[in-house]
């Protein structure tokens, strides 16, 4: 799926109004929200993620995390709202990775379902065009799945999002690298494979390697400036041209499938550079059930949380509770699930009321104690609504584990540079 041009996603939304059942019947809604001052007998949550389609694993891992922070919000009563306990109740929709679904369940929520507030989609296309649903009719809408600048540029009042700008993880990889080369582990100048996918969060991946490689004046030099569309089966083109470029530092941004298929594709090449990154992917258990642990070695990947953040606090309590409910530890996306719902739990109380109104202001001016690197969460007003906190780079290493590399305040291990694997 590629994300759609101007025109194609103005079509979209100006259908926006077609109610989609996609196999599901329509909700009864809040039946209290007539009068906004008053005290419901339950907070409806509107939701939808791709729980099927190419991004059906990363939607079931952001479905776990809006579950879990709403169980704990619902585990003494819920919110409280002027003195009284009121349950949440999460309306979720599978938008089955389509942005036109995702757009046309978002209406049917907002305006026939009457949900009080809405937690967003994953994938920037998805969150890009179903945004505007929520901004148009003027209700909260709290994503952790959208980290393209270009969602928080259009001046937008509604929205705000928990993942930090894509440019920024760029640059904070680009820092591990510069100091690796600093130290003589890496030659000079290096040379770049710069790979990207064609969407907004691509571009601002792309941005961030060329702010910083330029900035650096002689030390890189891009050898490979190449874009691909979304949910690709053959990326040989690519790698060929790559191969013959002689990159030293092979930087590519993809979504979860497409690196999967990507890096299969790599190793079945025969390829190896100094270093190897995929944004943000590489160690999610998924990659190493599909690619076995010696087909993601190495990888260098720059992620929004990780658990080995801390030991004690909230980042404690959250892997512990997830641990205990799905017996597995969580990723970034569970994380940014969890810390989407919970910064939305959180306004709705400090608000006291479902007020949709009063609940904007208080996200607007949101500024928590949070899971998150930096451990504060705020929507910044200069950003658009869009939060801005460090990245952390973390590195595959053949003994299964994926230790924090960068920053040295939060590290957990050393990284390795150059890349064993590679021979001459």
């Amino acid at each position: 799926m590629s994300l759609l041009m101007p025109s194609r996603l103005a079509k979209i939304l100006a259908l926006s109004t077609i109610l989609v059942t996609a196999g599901c019947a329509p909700s009864q809604g809040n039946d209290d929200d007539g009068d906004s001052s008053a005290i419901p007998s339950k907070i409806v949550i509107g939701s939808t993620l791709p729980l099927t389609g190419s991004e059906s694993k990363t939607g079931g891992r952001f479905k776990q995390g809006y579950d879990l922070a709403i169980e704990q919000e619902n585990a003494d009563g819920g919110v409280d709202l002027g003195g009284k306990k009121v349950p949440v109740e999460l309306n979720l929709l599978d938008d089955t990775t389509d942005q036109a679904k995702a757009v046309n369940l978002a209406q049917r929520l907002i305006t026939q379902d009457k949900v009080n507030f809405f937690l967003g989609t994953y994938s920037t296309a998805l969150v890009e065009a179903q945004s505007t649903v929520a901004e148009q009719n003027k209700i909260p809408y709290v994503n952790g799945g959208g980290a393209a600048t270009s969602i928080y540029a259009k001046g937008f009042q509604w929205v705000f999002g928990t993942l930090a700008p894509v440019e920024n993880l760029a640059n904070t990889e680009m820092e591990w690298i510069d100091q690796q080369q600093a130290a003589g582990k890496l030659p000079k100048p290096a040379r770049v494979a710069l790979i990207w996918e064609n969407t907004s969060h691509g571009k601002d991946f792309r941005k961030g390697i060329q702010d910083f490689t330029r900035a650096h004046g002689t030390n890189y030099q891009v050898v490979t400036d190449e874009s691909f569309a979304l949910d690709g089966k053959d990326f040989s083109a690519i790698l060929s041209k790559v191969r013959a470029a002689k990159p030293d530092l092979f930087m590519v941004d993809a979504h979860l499938p497409d690196f999967i298929t990507m890096q299969r594709q790599y190793l079945s090449s025969n390829m190896c550079t100094k270093v190897l990154t995929y944004g943000a992917r590489g160690s999610e258990a998924d990659a190493r059930t599909a690619l076995g642990q010696d087909g993601v070695s190495y990888v260098l990947s720059a992620v929004w949380w990780n658990k080995q953040l801390g030991n004690t606090g909230l980042n404690k309590a959250f892997v512990d509770s997830f641990k205990a409910k799905y017996g597995t530890d969580p990723e970034w996306y569970q994380a940014q699930g969890y810390e989407a719902a919970r910064a939305l739990l959180t306004s709705i109380a400090k608000a006291g009321s479902v007020d949709k109104s009063k609940v904007r202001d208080q996200l607007a001016g949101l500024d928590i104690e949070s899971i998150l690197p930096g451990g504060r969460l705020s929507f910044p007003a200069a950003n658009g609504g869009q939060a801005d906190y460090p990245f952390v780079v973390q590195q595959n290493l053949p003994d299964g584990t994926s230790p924090i590399v960068y920053p040295a305040d939060v590290a957990t291990g050393q990284g390795v540079a150059p890349n064993p694997n590679c021979k001459g």
